[in-house]
């Protein structure tokens, strides 16, 4: 284990990015806060105690509780002699099992992680079959219903490209507009029981990944028809719209920079 250094040095400001998998199921979600436990609240009490210095993490978005990454990224700031590969080495050593570090760099000054997002890949994992897994099931949704995939993949078609997706965004959701511009949706049997729904955009709104998989399923399971599922996105009523999906079954796969 990295050993504590006191790293309160006249050195220039360093800013770092780094890419982070996790399980975000004992996680209430990424953001900070002030009781429950986060991603960004234990990375940044990781970073105190290699650097003994206040550091705020600036994550590239929020995942919500329950929500897992394979390439989340986050940058810091900090004054200090250490480089991307004692950060590397010391997070790892000092984070619990269910995050890890999968890269540690040196970036310009002016990198943010947030503002510098071109765009996202998000996936969702669906098992649908007539019995549920035990193995794994912490990280999909459970469909009983045999669900139409080619009903959905029609309904997924119609989400690319730019529209207003108010009719999928979750309350709360902090955006300036609803419009966002989505490059790729696809939903695909992968096996005999597993579905699995990508989708590339330039950015997302709260929920809105969940809320689209939530309407995408109802269609699969035939309660609304594809044309129905485009009307709701046309319509841009959140209250016309199916429930959300869990959180579980929702991986942030990249951001693109």
């Amino acid at each position: 284990m990295t050993t504590p250094i006191n790293d309160q040095i006249k050195t220039p400001a360093k800013n770092f990015k780094i890419v982070i998998e996790y399980d975000g199921a004992s996680y209430a979600g990424w953001q900070r806060q002030k009781t429950d436990r986060t991603l960004q609240g234990e990375i940044e009490n990781a970073l105190r105690t290699m650097t003994r210095t206040k550091i705020n993490l600036i994550g590239s978005g929020r995942t919500d509780a329950g929500v897992h990454a394979l390439g989340q990224v986050a940058n810091f700031h900090c004054q200090t002699r250490l480089e991307p590969v004692d950060f590397f080495k010391g997070l790892n050593s000092l984070l619990d099992d269910d995050i890890v570090i999968r890269g540690c760099e040196r970036v310009p000054d002016t990198f943010h992680a947030r503002y510098d997002a071109k765009g996202k890949t998000y996936r969702y994992h669906i098992h649908n079959h007539k019995l549920p897994v035990a193995v794994g099931r912490q990280y999909v949704w459970y469909i009983r219903h045999p669900l139409d995939i080619q009903a959905m993949q029609q309904a997924a078609a119609g989400i690319v490209g730019e529209y207003d997706f108010r009719a999928f965004e979750g309350a709360g959701s902090p955006r300036a507009h609803t419009v966002r511009t989505v490059w790729r949706a696809e939903i695909q049997k992968v096996a005999d029981s597993a579905v699995e729904f990508e989708i590339e955009a330039n950015g997302f709104l709260r929920f809105m990944v969940r809320n689209i998989v939530g309407a995408l399923v109802a269609v699969g399971c035939r309660k609304i028809s594809p044309e129905a599922f485009a009307g709701i996105l046309a319509g841009k009523d959140r209250t016309k719209a199916p429930p959300t999906a869990p959180p579980q079954g929702l991986f942030l796969v990249a951001v693109h920079y």
